[in-house]
């Protein structure tokens, strides 16, 4: 029998089991570590808890105010600069930072929100918050085939769930009426809170905004990273948006009217805001063929080299911002033009009824139990998320018209708070002030200073016509009295609030 073919006795196996055992297992540990070393995707030392509380409003009783709180994620960004999304970002009164899942909050600090881009940045006051953190850089350029996975702290520990990319999108956004594209991916991560990061092992290449079933959708990294970039160097625009509206071209017999060659294309414009002081190159009844060299087929998409087939509405903001100036091509009245079409800032006041009211407590007007309010998208919201539907036609009416020189906005008599003075005129509520004391009335401002000025002894508030009551009187000698009783009456600190 040979050397090697002997039986290993006792010693021997004691001397392998101390020695060699342990130095074979090392050798075969270190390249592993060094793999992990090498290829190190680990984000969760980026990701924060983001709590905020805000001050909330009461549209019916306007003088009421109140708090709530949320908590969102926060990815940092590196230099005391946390990256999350703008939605219950407004009217903040405290920002609280979390590290690790658990533990003690830290104070923060709003640096720069963006309601329109759904983003804001926030930092700790206390940077000594920072220690133990990891930064993580924005990717500029997605990989689909990319391995993705979401990070999100719940009950104290990490939780990670893998993700896949599913597709681009081009929708409004969550707290805004611009159109931008979104990514899509399928996640089926059980608890993404709000901003939630996506990352891939080069970093952040998505923030999520809304989950539904296994899809989450997210603001794209190249997204945030231009938009981020452009904050810091101090020169950011904001984003525009095509303010004409456009339908499908899908009627033939339209595009014989217009005199269409060849085969169906491009989008019909149905309407073009009047803003005053503004002249839009775009008309009523334009068909639209091309922006910037793309062509648009009759659904309103163009095919995108990266993203595949998707809505104009990408044009306006992909690698966009407002100011710049982007090339129509269009058919007016049988003839084919190109025109240069600014991008307009995109803004909440665009319309004659605003549509959101961000970072100001409710303005009212308190006359002898009368309350008034402008009439805004924040008002109608009153009345539930089918406001459409079920608030005041003679309201909702108004919503979607353009603002004139002579009226650019409305006044709502939208509460009467009982009181003998104002008896009978319960049922005028709900309705549109047109003129105060012979006044035409578009704001607050323009109410307080009509009701300076009343007629022989008397306030008259006129309604516009449609309104089931037109007017009513007031004894103006009685109103002042009638108001400070009201007040006390229904605990009302101030009889009014108007901002700047």
């Amino acid at each position: 029998m040979t050397a090697a073919s002997e039986p290993i006795n006792s010693a021997q196996m004691k001397i392998f089991s101390r020695i060699l055992l342990p130095a074979l297992l090392v050798q075969l540990m270190v390249p592993a570590f060094t793999s992990k070393a090498a290829t190190d995707t680990d984000w969760e030392r980026s990701v924060v808890s983001v709590e905020v509380t805000r001050k909330t409003y009461d549209y019916i009783q306007p003088w009421v105010r109140d708090t709530s709180t949320t908590v969102k994620a926060g990815t940092y960004l590196g230099d005391n600069l946390f990256l999350t999304t703008a939605n219950n970002l407004n009217d903040v009164a405290l920002i609280r930072l979390q590290k690790n899942g658990r533990g003690r909050w830290h104070h923060g600090e709003l640096k720069w929100i963006d309601y329109h881009a759904n983003l804001a940045l926030v930092s700790a006051k206390a940077e000594d918050f920072l220690e133990g953190l990891k930064a993580t850089p924005i990717v500029g350029e997605f990989d689909e085939k990319a391995k993705l996975h979401s990070v999100n702290w719940r009950s104290g520990r990490t939780e990670k769930r893998e993700a896949t990319f599913d597709n681009w999108t081009v929708e409004t956004g969550q707290i805004s009426y611009i159109a931008t594209l979104y990514l899509q991916v399928n996640s089926d991560a059980s608890s993404l809170v709000e901003a939630s990061p996506m990352f891939s092992e080069k970093g952040l290449v998505g923030l999520g905004v809304t989950k539904s079933g296994e899809t989450a959708t997210l603001i794209p990294g190249f997204f945030l990273k231009r938009s981020i970039e452009a904050w810091k160097k101090g020169n950011y625009p904001g984003l525009g948006f095509f303010d004409f509206t456009w339908t499908p071209a899908r009627n033939p017999s339209i595009l014989d009217f217009l005199k269409l060659e060849g085969e169906s294309r491009g989008v019909l414009v149905i309407k073009v805001p009047k803003i005053p002081g503004v002249e839009s190159p775009i008309k009523v009844r334009d068909l639209i063929l091309e922006v910037d060299g793309k062509a648009i087929d009759n659904e309103g998409d163009y095919v995108d080299p990266k993203f595949g087939q998707i809505s104009l509405e990408n044009l306006s903001t992909y690698g966009k911002w407002a100011g710049d100036i982007v090339k129509i091509k269009l058919l007016r009245k049988g003839k084919v033009m190109m025109v240069d079409y600014k991008i307009p800032n995109a803004r909440f006041d665009f319309d004659l009824v605003p549509d959101e009211i961000h970072d100001q407590e409710p303005e009212y007007l308190l006359v002898a139990g009368l309350v008034f309010q402008p009439l805004t998208e924040t008002f109608l919201s009153r009345w539930g998320s089918s406001w459409e539907r079920r608030a005041p036609f003679r309201l909702v009416h108004y919503n979607g018209n353009d603002p004139t020189e002579e009226r650019p906005g409305l006044i709502v008599l939208s509460v009467v708070l009982p009181h003998p003075i104002n008896l009978t005129y319960e049922g005028h509520r709900y309705q549109v002030v047109d003129k105060v004391n012979g006044k035409s009335i578009a704001s607050l401002k323009d109410l307080k200073t009509a009701l300076e000025n009343p007629q022989e002894g008397f306030h008259v508030v006129e309604f516009m016509k449609g309104s089931s009551q037109r007017r009513l009187v007031l004894n103006a000698a009685e109103t002042k009295e009638a108001t400070q009783q009201v007040m006390e009456t229904y605990a009302i600190a101030w009889d009014h609030v108007l901002n700047d």
